[in-house]
């Protein structure tokens, strides 16, 4: 029996805080950053309890989906476990597959919507680590659209609807990592597709109210994506919105981005406005969302003929 990799990658976090000035310089490009934005870096982790969960849930993920990939398939996957930023890396994973035997990988990003700048530059250190001995990959570029997917995230919707007084009144906003607004010009299909998503879950759902909204942007001097979500919590309060539902379409696990930018951050924006702030769960390891990646990976295999 022929075993098929799958190369799962992800963004990485720190798993302490001594670490964060290691991860924070590895961001930068080798640039260290001033005391003050570590010491602001570390206070948001302080924030929300010392440390992101990101690490342990990336990697219940992964171990979710192997399961779920050999529960009925033929031949058998294994995952390997790749992390842009911080251990194990994108090319430590490559090279435990060739060491393994792997001749063959689906290389899959825990990000659904594609950009060249997010995405493919996690492509790019696959390709790389993979040019001398191989696997050969079979690289996902993007899965927003997949089924289940959709499915999980409208799922999640409706449910923080239900936490809502007023569940007809309230705005949804479908949110994602912001990136520097240069993508615009290049053709990046990155805003195409998180409109795609987003307008897919509001039709399931019958949304009368929705919107797009971005978030957690780098602090560079170049102009990034807009409206920022404070922003747009700002707006909506002027048009007389006193209910939000936060769906951070763009994230598949909850970290900083989302216990501290939405939870702690726009929930305090939004109490000073009047407005009830509700977050939808993330998907994190939940069967379903797991369903769908492994929906994604074998789709993938299908279609090299593998």
């Amino acid at each position: 029996m022929t075993t098929l990799g799958v190369l799962m990658m992800a963004y990485g976090t720190p798993r302490s805080l001594d670490e964060v000035e290691a991860y924070y310089t590895d961001i930068r490009r080798g640039r260290k950053p001033s005391p003050a934005e570590l010491a602001d870096l570390v206070r948001r982790y302080q924030a929300i309890g010392g440390v992101s969960p990101l690490w342990e849930i990336t990697k219940r993920q992964a171990e979710a989906v192997e399961r779920a990939l050999n529960a009925q398939a033929e031949p058998a996957f294994r995952v390997y476990l790749g992390m842009k930023h911080t251990a194990p890396r994108i090319a430590d994973a490559v090279a435990d597959m060739r060491r393994d035997g792997i001749e063959r990988a689906v290389a899959l990003v825990l990000a659904p919507h594609y950009s060249a700048m997010s995405v493919g530059t996690y492509h790019e250190q696959a390709r790389e680590a993979a040019r001398d001995g191989g696997p050969e990959l079979c690289c996902v570029n993007q899965w927003h659209l997949e089924p289940r997917f959709l499915d999980a995230l409208a799922a999640r919707v409706e449910e923080a609807l239900g936490q809502c007084r007023r569940p007809d009144e309230a705005m949804v906003m479908f949110t994602a990592h912001s990136l520097p607004a240069r993508i615009l010009d290049m053709g990046d299909p990155y805003v195409d597709q998180l409109h795609q998503s987003g307008e897919a879950v509001a039709k399931r759902l019958g949304l009368a109210h929705y919107s797009f909204g971005w978030q957690s942007a780098g602090r560079t001097r170049e102009p990034w994506l807009g409206p920022d979500l404070l922003d747009s919590l700002e707006a909506l309060a002027n048009e007389g919105y006193r209910e939000v539902v936060v769906c951070a379409q763009g994230f598949v696990a909850d970290h900083l981005e989302v216990l501290y930018d939405i939870d702690i951050e726009a929930k305090q924006r939004a109490e000073e406005l009047g407005i009830r702030l509700v977050r939808t769960r993330q998907m994190n390891d939940d069967p379903d969302f797991v369903r769908a990646v492994a929906d994604v990976i074998e789709r993938a295999k299908r279609d090299a003929g593998w």
